[in-house]
């Protein structure tokens, strides 16, 4: 049985620790029903310069954030989507992603500090691939894109990663269940 309502949720950062760190890009799509029906794409100002080697892996670089937003205008519209507002009538839906509690933490932070509730279930296509390929050298996006023949044009860009991993589910759901 396929699983039908979820986000799946990307993030570019500044770096990898969610204390230190900072969030350059978020990308999301919601899936109801099967299919795509919403999806979210910001840059976000980070309030610092990028860090060379973070715009040589994404190729987000300082001028494309000036005019961004910063983390907290966006994160409420970014748990909306995630139907995190059940007030405003929204579904709480689970979260995926690939290594998502990377992606986790860094949003539950921006959502503590924006003093908004943010608890969810996350699946993770990295520990799908884990028990579904365990003979596969490498287990990265990028590796399992190229496994399934998944194209993969702007790795490291939110939204590109979004859909790539909501192409990488839908291979590695017919062979384990979440």
């Amino acid at each position: 049985m396929k699983i039908q309502d979820f986000v799946v949720l990307d993030l570019e950062t500044t770096g990898l620790s969610v204390k230190e760190d900072q969030i350059l890009e978020i990308g999301a799509v919601k899936v109801q029903g099967g299919e795509v029906t919403a999806s979210y794409e910001t840059f976000v100002n980070p309030g610092r310069k990028v860090p060379e080697r973070i715009t040589e892996l994404t190729g987000i670089r300082d001028e494309m954030l000036m005019d961004a937003p910063g983390i907290s205008r966006v994160i409420g519209k970014c748990l909306e989507l995630c139907g995190d507002l059940p007030l405003l009538g929204h579904k709480i839906l689970p979260l995926l992603g690939h290594n998502i509690l990377f992606d986790y933490s860094f949003i539950k932070q921006a959502a503590i500090n924006a003093r908004l509730d943010f608890e969810k279930e996350a699946w993770d296509t990295l520990k799908i691939a884990r028990k579904a390929l365990p003979d596969l050298e490498s287990r990265s996006l990028e590796a399992l894109c190229g496994y399934y023949q998944i194209p993969r044009e702007h790795a490291h860009r939110a939204m590109d990663d979004v859909l790539e991993t909501l192409a990488l589910f839908r291979k590695l759901e017919d062979s384990i269940c979440v």
